[in-house]
């Protein structure tokens, strides 16, 4: 059990940690409000901790990425304080978003053996977080970037390859800033995300989200265009997965020397996008596989 957090989360980790009652917490909280479900639990050390993108698409939008993992020991499902379903008072409030993203590192800490994995905005949040580093053993950072450059790519995307109906819910979305609003607009942003045969699965996905909007203005207005990481992992066990056809966060940008290290490994999907798990699952079945194998736990 990890130390630095108040007693009530002590006892909390004790439970989730000890051997006997694991499969009992199926859900807790930080003492700032980070929400953990417990997804699955094998034998097995790791504590796998999914942490989305979006923000605002909330941890549901990796259920199906938890359910292709086949991988030891216990998976959650991270929901930072205003994000998702998380919302105490029926509605995210400002104070919500005071401690974003050095609040993950309170998830981190209660918990042994843990694994990092962070789709999009979530792996930029976890590299912004140095503290995180010394808490975890190992990381997953899927469909990410380093910095915030690659939203001018995606802008020159969004330009060659436009989608009439995002730039009607766009307007209605700045008209009326709305859960509903902005689930129109991802919705309709729906053929960027996936590829044309993840298209219908990808559609269903994105319908049954939590959307919230003020987790996603928080993000825009504080955080998406002065993102920079803050750490790279020169020891921890790091894995990169890339959607080769991601048209969303250009994956060019791994590319580069100063990621590729011993402990550092880059996998690339075929014939995937930004969800890569729901077009091509068995390949990211084995990239998790492969990261397992090299983990020492």
């Amino acid at each position: 059990m990890r130390t630095g957090c108040t007693a009530v989360c002590n006892r909390r980790a004790w439970i989730v940690c000890g051997r006997r009652a694991l499969a009992v917490v199926k859900t807790w909280f930080t003492p700032s409000g980070v929400r953990l479900r417990l997804r699955a639990q094998r034998s097995g050390r790791p504590n796998w901790l999914l942490i989305p993108g979006g923000p605002g698409l909330g941890s549901d939008s990796l259920f199906e990425l938890a359910d292709t993992m086949d991988v030891p020991g216990a998976i959650w499902m991270v929901d930072l304080p205003g994000d998702g379903s998380n919302v105490a008072r029926g509605t995210a409030v400002d104070s919500d978003f005071d401690r974003w993203p050095g609040v993950l590192v309170e998830a981190v800490q209660t918990l042994t053996t843990t694994v990092c994995v962070g789709h999009s905005t979530g792996g930029m949040y976890l590299l912004a977080t140095p503290e995180i580093e010394q808490h975890i053993a190992g990381l997953v950072l899927i469909s990410t970037a380093p910095d915030s450059s690659w939203r001018e790519r995606f802008k020159a995307m969004t330009t060659t390859c436009p989608l009439p109906a995002v730039e009607i819910a766009a307007k209605a979305y700045d008209l009326e800033k709305s859960n509903l609003r902005l689930r129109d607009l991802v919705m309709a942003s729906a053929e960027w995300n996936f590829t044309s045969a993840g298209l219908l699965n990808g559609k269903r996905l994105l319908a049954r989200l939590p959307y919230n909007y003020k987790a996603t203005e928080w993000s825009a207005r504080v955080f998406d265009d002065n993102y920079s990481l803050r750490w790279w992992p020169k020891r921890v066990g790091t894995m990169i997965v890339s959607g080769e056809l991601d048209r969303v966060v250009d994956q060019g940008c791994w590319a580069a020397p100063g990621f590729q290290h011993e402990n550092v490994i880059w996998k690339k999907i075929q014939a995937a996008g930004h969800f890569p798990w729901i077009e091509n699952p068995e390949s990211v079945r084995s990239a998790f596989a492969e990261l397992t194998g090299r983990m020492k736990w």
